[in-house]
C-alpha cells in the first residue's frame, strides 16, 4: 500500500510500516530524526498528498493551537517576553490549526486517520472515534491520545499493561521537549502499521 504519514518526523510510524513491505513515507517541514532520510519528503504536507495516489493518509498536526492546555492564553493580555503567543494572536493561530486539521481530514487520500491530543476540535468537528492510552499498548504510561477515523477501524488494544506513570507531562523544559513530547509510542505506533493496513478476512498481527 501506498501511505503518507504526515506531520511526522520522527518517522516512528512509517518506519512500523516500512518493516511490512509498504510503501510509506513520511512527510514534514523538517529534516526526519528516524534516520531515513530516503523515505521522508521534507515539504508542504498538502503538495505531498498530491504527489500519489496514496491509499492511507496518518496525519499527526502540530497541537500547540489545538489542545486544550494553555486555555489561559487565549485571553486578551499584554505580549509575553517568551514570545508565547496571547489573545487575538493566539485566538488566530487557533482558527488557522483548526483550518489545517479540517483539510488533511477532508483530503483526497481514500482512508484517514489523525491523531491529536484532547483539545478544541471535539466541539469544532466533532468527538474523536477513539480515545488511546499508552498502557493499552505496551507502555506503562498515562497520555490521552485521540483519533478522527475515515473509513479506518479503530485500534484494539494490544498489550495492556499495569503503570500509570504521567512521563510526558513531567519532561523538563528543554528545546527538545515538545518533540519527545509529540512521538508516537512505539507500541502505538506497530499498531497504527498492522491494524490500518490489514486486507479483509486477513489475521491481525499483534
Amino acid at each position: 500500500m501506498k501511505i503518507l504519514v504526515g506531520c511526522e518526523e520522527s518517522q516512528a510510524v512509517t518506519i512500523e510500516l516500512r518493516k511490512l513491505g509498504h510503501e510509506a513515507f513520511s512527510c514534514d517541514i523538517q529534516d526526519c530524526s528516524g534516520g531515513h532520510p530516503e523515505w521522508h519528503l521534507k515539504m508542504d504536507i498538502f503538495k505531498a498528498i498530491d504527489l500519489k495516489e496514496w491509499d492511507v493518509g496518518i496525519f499527526f498536526p502540530e497541537c500547540t493551537y489545538l489542545t486544550v492546555s494553555a486555555n489561559k492564553w487565549y485571553k486578551d493580555m499584554p505580549p509575553r517576553k517568551s514570545g508565547t503567543l496571547v489573545g487575538a494572536e493566539r485566538r488566530e493561530a487557533r482558527e488557522t490549526a483548526i483550518n489545517f486539521f479540517m483539510r488533511l481530514y477532508n483530503c483526497k487520500i481514500p482512508k484517514v486517520g489523525i491523531e491529536n491530543p484532547i483539545g478544541i476540535m471535539s466541539s469544532r468537528f466533532r468527538k474523536p472515534d477513539q480515545v488511546l492510552q499508552p498502557w493499552m499498548f505496551g507502555h506503562g504510561e498515562t497520555k490521552a491520545t485521540c483519533l478522527w477515523l475515515r473509513n479506518l477501524q479503530k485500534l484494539e488494544p494490544t498489550n495492556i499493561v499495569d503503570g500509570r506513570h504521567q512521563r510526558i507531562h513531567l519532561l523538563p523544559k528543554t528545546k527538545d521537549r515538545s518533540k519527545l513530547r509529540s512521538k508516537t509510542f512505539p507500541g502505538i505506533a506497530k499498531a497504527m502499521a498492522n491494524q490500518w493496513t490489514i486486507k479483509p478476512n486477513q489475521k491481525k498481527i499483534f
